[in-house]
C-alpha cells in the first residue's frame, strides 16, 4: 500500500497526469511525465516526506521516504465506481478552472468599475471586456463538450461539435421563439422541446457520455478506411438529435430539480448549511469528493446566475492557511516551520493540499482546529446570505466573483469578509492554544 504522501502527491497532480511509481526497500519513487505548472511543483516540495523533487526535460521524479518495505512497482490500481466517476468529473472540469476563474475575477473587476462609475455599460470598453469575461460561460458547451469527450476515452473534436449544436443560433432562436408562443417544430414526426443549452452543464456531459459509447461501438464496425469521417457522421447524425429530443430535456429537469433542491435545503437554515459546509469542505478535499460538488456549483450558476456554495468554502480554505500560520509561531522543529510559509502562501492562492497534507493533518490537531474555526466563519457567511457570481476557486485573489453585478457591497459581501476573518482568528487561537509541539 503506498504510503500516505503519495496519496496527498496524487491528489496535487492533475487528473490526466501519467505517472509510473517505483517501490524499493526504503523508498518510493513517482516518475510523471505528464509537464508540471511551477506552483504544482512549488507545492509538492512543501510535502512532509517528500525527499526530493527532480525535474528532467520531459518527466518529474519525486523520491518519498518509507518505514516499511516494499517489493513490487505499481500503477493507478483499480478504483472503485465512486472513484472512478470522481476522476472524470475532476478531469472534466479541471482543464477549464484557470480560464474560468480568471472570467470570473474579470466579471467581479468589471461589476467594481460600474459601481465606481468607472465604467458604463454603453461604452465599447465595457462591452468588449464584458464579451471576455462571459465568453466561456456562454459557450461551456462546447469546452465541456471537448474536455469530457477526452476525459472519457473518445474523439474530443466530435463532443465538442456535439456541444456547438446545443448552442447554434438557430436552435437558440427556436427556444426564444417556442417560449413566446412560436409553433412546436418536429423531427421526423416527434415534437422537439427547446431549451437554452447556452452556459449549461449536465446536457453536454451526458450527451458526451452518449456520444463516447457511440464512437467506440462505431470504431469496432467501420473498416479503418471509413472511420475518419464515418465515425464522426454516425455519432452527431445519431447523437445531435437524440441530445435535443431526449438527452437534452432530461438533464435540463434534473439540473433543474438539483438546483431547486439545494435552494430548498439552503433557504431551510442557511447558518446549518454554513457550519456542515465550513466543517466537512476540507475532509472532502483529503479524499477528493470535492470534486464531485463542482457540477452543482457550475449547474447554479448557469441556471440562476448565481451560487451558495462557493462563499460558504471561503472561511474554511483561509482558516487552514491561518492554522498552518499558527503551527509556523508555535513549533520549534525547524523542518516542520520550513514547510508553512510556503502552504500558507498557496493558501492565500485558494490552494489548501500544501496546508492539510504538509503541515495541519500529519498534526492532526492544528487540521481540526481549522475545520471547527472554518465551521463557525462559514455559518456567518451562510447567515449574511453572500452568493459568488462567477466561478473561482475562493481565496483573497478572487475576491470580486463575490461583488453583486450592480456593484453593491452590502451585507452578503461584507458578512462574508466578517466571516472569513472570524475564521481566520479562531483557527489561529484554536491552534495555538490546542496544539502541543513535540518536545525537542
Amino acid at each position: 500500500m503506498p504510503a500516505p504522501v503519495i496519496t496527498a502527491i496524487l491528489d496535487l497532480l492533475p487528473p490526466d497526469a501519467a505517472y509510473s511509481l517505483t517501490v524499493s526497500k526504503d523508498s518510493q519513487t513517482l516518475t510523471v511525465t505528464t509537464p508540471l505548472k511551477e506552483e504544482i511543483l512549488n507545492a509538492l516540495r512543501a510535502l512532509d516526506g517528500v525527499s526530493s523533487l527532480e525535474t528532467g526535460e520531459n518527466e518529474v521524479h519525486i523520491t518519498v521516504r518509507t518505514s516499511e518495505p516494499f517489493r513490487q512497482e505499481s500503477s493507478r490500481s483499480p478504483r472503485n465506481p465512486l472513484s472512478r466517476a470522481i476522476d472524470v468529473i475532476a478531469a472534466i472540469f479541471s482543464p477549464v478552472l484557470g480560464v474560468l476563474a480568471a472570467s470570473g475575477v474579470l466579471k467581479g473587476l468589471l461589476a467594481l468599475a460600474l459601481a465606481l462609475d468607472l465604467l458604463s455599460r454603453e461604452g465599447g470598453t465595457y462591452l468588449i471586456l464584458n464579451a471576455a469575461s462571459d465568453a466561456l460561460f456562454f459557450f461551456f458547451p462546447l469546452a465541456l463538450g471537448y474536455t469530457a469527450g477526452k476525459a472519457l476515452g473518445g474523439n474530443p473534436l466530435i463532443s465538442l461539435t456535439l456541444g456547438g449544436a446545443l448552442v447554434h443560433p438557430e436552435i437558440l432562436a427556436a427556444y426564444h421563439a417556442l417560449t413566446e408562443g412560436g409553433v412546436i417544430r418536429d423531427f421526423l414526426g416527434i415534437p422537439i422541446i427547446f431549451y437554452n443549452y447556452a452556459s449549461s452543464v449536465i446536457p453536454i456531459i451526458l450527451a458526451a457520455l452518449l456520444c463516447v459509447a457511440l464512437e467506440k461501438r462505431v470504431d469496432k464496425l467501420l473498416p479503418s478506411l471509413l472511420r475518419l469521417f464515418g465515425t464522426p457522421l454516425i455519432c452527431l447524425s445519431v447523437c445531435v438529435p437524440l441530445t435535443l429530443l431526449v438527452v437534452g430535456p432530461v438533464a435540463s429537469f434534473l439540473s433543474q430539480g438539483a438546483a431547486d433542491g439545494l435552494q430548498y435545503l439552503y433557504g431551510l437554515s442557511p447558518i446549518i448549511t454554513g457550519l456542515l459546509m465550513g466543517a466537512f469542505w476540507q475532509v472532502l478535499v483529503i479524499f477528493g469528493l470535492h470534486w464531485g460538488v463542482m457540477p452543482l456549483i457550475f449547474n447554479n450558476l448557469a441556471l440562476t446566475g448565481s451560487d451558495f456554495l462557493l462563499p460558504l468554502q471561503l472561511p474554511s480554505v483561509l482558516s487552514q492557511g491561518a492554522a498552518a500560520l499558527a503551527v509556523m509561531f508555535r513549533t520549534s522543529d525547524l523542518k516542520i516551520r520550513a514547510l508553512c510559509p510556503p502552504a500558507v502562501a498557496s493558501v492565500c492562492c485558494g490552494i489548501t493540499e500544501p496546508s492539510i497534507f504538509g503541515v495541519n493533518l500529519p498534526l492532526k490537531t492544528p487540521f481540526i482546529c481549522a475545520c471547527a474555526a472554518g465551521s463557525l466563519g462559514s455559518a456567518v457567511v451562510g447567515w449574511s446570505g453572500t452568493l459568488a457570481y462567477a466561478y473561482a476557486f475562493p481565496s483573497f485573489i478572487t475576491l470580486p466573483i463575490f461583488i453583486a453585478p450592480d456593484g453593491s457591497f452590502g451585507l452578503p459581501f461584507t458578512g462574508m469578509l466578517a466571516g472569513s476573518a472570524l475564521s481566520m482568528v479562531l483557527s489561529f487561537i484554536f491552534t495555538w492554544v490546542f496544539f502541543k509541539p513535540r518536545a525537542r
